[in-house]
């Protein structure tokens, strides 16, 4: 395996290590790392694969230098190296939202987390980022996304994922295989609120979405998050 760096938004680059047998096609894991004068990891990647991303981030800048290390909810694949990121930039610290660090972060952290709450926004430096709760979507209570302002980028976590290993970004339709990918994984919790979130997510009228497992797109983004909320909709309908 390797990990290949693409900058997909000014001083956003995107990290993406793809298994290949992770499904059909291949199955790319995504980290995303804001270069800012307090840079930001979005993902980690697992913890066997942190040899792997620390050395993509390092030929971006130093290990060192990392401020904030955050992921969209508390997974292997997003969360399962912060502890060793931890170890190699010492003034870095995980941020993530109130339920998240209340049941699990408080006490998997070796440094304590910051607490967030919704909405609020850190500033990096030239770039500034929200935190935005999103429970149960696309899955576990302490689910969130992340909006970076200066770009307009929403680092979705889960949302969106297909598999296969496309470009870093790509014009194509990605609520499609977003869609094959449900049915392959069954990985989105359905609920009454999932569509309605996805469809407040819509408001923010991004021009980046950030992927963590398939290809990003700055096409047609807020109407992809609604056709994708609707497609939620209907399968929530038919039970």
């Amino acid at each position: 395996m390797q990990t290949n760096t693409h900058e997909i938004a000014d001083r956003i680059y995107r990290l993406s290590t793809c298994v290949a047998d992770a499904a059909p096609g291949g199955f790319t894991f995504n980290q995303f790392l804001v270069d800012a004068d307090e840079p930001l990891l979005f993902h980690t990647g697992p913890r066997r694969m942190f040899p792997l991303v620390s050395q993509a981030i390092a030929r971006i800048l130093p290990l060192q230098r990392l401020r904030w290390i955050t992921f969209g909810h508390v997974e292997s694949d997003e969360c399962g190296a912060m502890n060793e990121f931890l170890a190699a930039a010492p003034r870095a610290q995980v941020a993530h939202g109130a339920i998240g660090c209340m049941v699990s972060l408080n006490d998997l952290c070796d440094r304590s987390p910051r607490e967030l709450s919704d909405g609020e926004v850190i500033d990096l430096g030239g770039k500034r980022v929200r935190h935005i709760d999103t429970p149960h979507v696309p899955h576990n209570w302490e689910a969130r996304v992340l909006f970076e302002e200066a770009t307009r980028t929403l680092f979705c976590g889960d949302l969106f994922t297909h598999a296969g290993d496309g470009p870093a970004v790509t014009d194509a339709d990605i609520v499609g295989p977003a869609l094959a990918a449900e049915a392959l994984f069954h990985a989105t919790a359905l609920s009454p609120l999932t569509a309605r979130t996805i469809r407040r997510l819509a408001t923010l009228e991004p021009q980046l979405l950030a992927v963590m497992h398939g290809s990003s797109t700055r096409s047609r983004c807020s109407e992809s998050l609604l056709n994708l909320a609707e497609a939620y909709d209907l399968m929530t309908q038919q039970g």
